[in-house]
């Protein structure tokens, strides 16, 4: 009886050990001239041009034609009380309260609301920028920078992130998608008023809506992944196609709009109060996606490393002026409390008598939605190849077809997911568990900018007799992130305001130390500016957000945490792909290709 329990526990800590072992893998990364030459791997046909209009084919459709009238609905149309505290500790009081009256003027709460989530991306931008070309050969983004920066267990449980909101929002989308084409078609008489339900408009509910039939979302999915597995060429020109339309259609409704704009409707400014300015940001956080598209399709790219951080702070720009000037115009011409939520733009023009203005939205929001679609699908299947190869997914998802240079059994299975969700459930009902995976991995790759920096420059740390400075630097960033969150909770329960000071003053004290008590070297291609304090300020803000979001997120992100790492448990760690040093081994850009 003792052996057999001796042997147990040798059986229960040797798994443990294997466990730890393989969950604390990481890679490395050295230069080859022969990287990503193989005749079945994926090819490099992505300019610069591409790249941008790749990313602003992820944003815009899903915030301007989906999420502007919820948020504006909540948010109101005013600014003065979206001000932090902090504000009115400018000595120059005159300037100060001048500003903000010239502020009242001018925006509305769902226009902060966009900015706020806008400089939340720019600053997640810049760290996307720095990794993408330091990194440039290779699929996987926010999961790549986090196997190399931390570990295996990090990478996997970013990727189960992510892609939990990637797939309800192809779902949800492809939803809105069908709905907008369906509403084209009953432009026809013959067919107004005649579609059913189950066709497009929502769907067919059975079982007291458990169930939500919709057969036209799965049509255009399957229509989108058949375009996908045809090869990036093909589906990077249509996707380039349909987003200068969108774009085109975009500028005209705010030139238009510009003329029918009443000043009057920017008043009361903020009458939902700040509080629904900040959850508006966490909504329309899910909009400005699109430069981690770029990022993914780093394998593609023909000069990552220069092309990649101009193609994700490119999108990022452009996305971020075409929102904001949309909100500008929306709320200036309807009253903020009148704006419909499922085609708010269209309504609005209708409403001014701008019936042929509706029509061109309805099909800019066709053009938009599926750019949006388009690039969510790719940017799933290029994620579910990284970690075929890596081994953490079946090795079927790593397969690349050798003529059309595209992994088709991981496009067809992120097609056949959204098309389930999209055709048999109502999706719409969990938009409020969406930003969670986003803002969490935005976060995680904030915190490998700076990590990286330090792998580069190990010699000159400073040294601790009670903890590695690796981890007491790493244990200054999860500060700031707990800081974050901790601020953004006692912000949500309306605590005074001296408790969300305590919470700022400690992360600030923690991003010193990480200033001061680490050396930082600049890495190759481009650099983000003044690390750590941006990715500091990235992080606290991503996870301030986070706190804001329903509590059903939260309880999303733990429960999805749980799974993904009994999964990794049970498969990932036992198929993982480590080399001879138990590190994974990853190819940098050839020489020509990097500058």
């Amino acid at each position: 009886m003792d052996d057999s329990r001796h042997k147990d526990a040798t059986s229960s800590s040797t798994c443990f050990s294997h466990f730890c072992s393989s969950a604390l893998r990481a890679k490395t990364l050295k230069s080859s001239s022969s990287a990503n030459n193989s005749s079945d791997g994926l090819i490099r046909r992505l300019g610069v041009f591409d790249l941008i209009l790749l990313g602003v084919g992820a944003s815009i459709g899903a915030g301007i034609f989906v999420v502007t009238g919820t948020v504006a609905r909540d948010a109101g149309p005013g600014p003065l009380q979206f001000f932090p505290f902090w504000f009115y500790w400018i000595p120059d009081i005159v300037s100060a309260l001048d500003f903000l009256r010239f502020c009242e003027s001018v925006f509305a709460g769902v226009t902060i609301s966009f900015i706020l989530a806008g400089a939340s991306c720019v600053l997640n931008a810049l760290c996307y920028a720095e990794l993408a070309s330091r990194f440039p050969a290779i699929v996987g983004g926010a999961y790549m920078y986090a196997y190399t920066a931390f570990n295996e267990i990090t990478a996997f449980l970013v990727f189960m992130q992510l892609m939990l909101d990637y797939h309800i929002g192809a779902a949800s989308i492809a939803r809105s998608l069908a709905s907008y084409v369906a509403t084209i078609f009953e432009l026809i008489p013959a067919l107004k008023g005649n579609i059913p339900p189950w066709v497009g408009h929502g769907g067919q509910e059975f079982f007291g809506g458990t169930l939500s039939i919709n057969i036209l979302a799965p049509i255009l999915l399957a229509v989108l992944t058949v375009i996908l597995c045809l090869g990036v060429g093909e589906s990077s020109a249509v996707n380039s196609f349909m987003t200068a339309a969108k774009v085109v259609i975009v500028i005209f409704v705010i030139i238009v709009g510009s003329f029918k704009v009443d000043v009057d409707n920017w008043s009361p400014f903020a009458p939902n109060g700040v509080k629904h300015i900040f959850t508006g940001a966490t909504v329309v956080f899910f909009a400005y996606v699109g430069f981690d598209a770029v990022a993914n399709s780093a394998e593609e790219s023909k000069r990552p490393q220069r092309d990649l951080p101009i193609g994700i702070l490119g999108s990022l720009l452009v996305c971020v002026v075409l929102y904001v000037g949309v909100c500008l115009v929306i709320t200036g011409m309807v009253p903020y409390n009148l704006l419909g939520e499922d085609a708010p733009l269209s309504e609005a023009f209708t409403s001014k008598g701008l019936k042929y203005v509706s029509i061109l939205i309805s099909i800019g929001a066709v053009a938009g939605l599926t750019t949006t679609l388009l690039v969510g699908l790719y940017v799933q299947s290029r994620l579910y190849l990284g970690l075929g190869r890596d081994g953490l997914l079946p090795s079927i998802f790593a397969k690349v077809h050798p003529i059309r240079h595209t992994p088709i059994h991981s496009q067809i299975w992120v097609g056949i997911i959204a098309a389930v969700l999209g055709g048999l459930f109502n999706v719409h009902i969990l938009s409020h568990i969406l930003s969670v995976g986003s803002l969490t991995g935005y976060s995680v790759v904030a915190a490998c900018v700076v990590t990286l920096r330090w792998k580069n420059n190990t010699g000159n740390r400073v040294s601790s007799k009670c903890i590695s400075t690796w981890r007491e630097g790493v244990l200054c960033i999860f500060l700031v992130a707990c800081c974050g969150f901790a601020a953004g909770v006692l912000y949500r329960f309306g605590t005074h305001f001296i408790f969300m000071t305590v919470a700022v003053v400690i992360a600030i004290m923690a991003c010193a130390a990480l200033c001061f008590r680490q050396a930082y070297s600049d890495p190759p291609g481009f650099s983000c500016p003044w690390v750590p304090i941006v990715p500091s300020v990235c992080i606290f803000f991503n996870i301030f957000l986070f706190a804001q979001l329903h509590y059903e997120a939260w309880i999303r992100f733990i429960i999805l945490s749980i799974v993904s790492v009994g999964i990794y448990a049970f498969y990932g760690q036992y198929h993982a792909n480590p080399r001879s040093d138990e590190t994974i081994i990853y190819h940098m850009a050839p020489e020509e290709d990097r500058h």
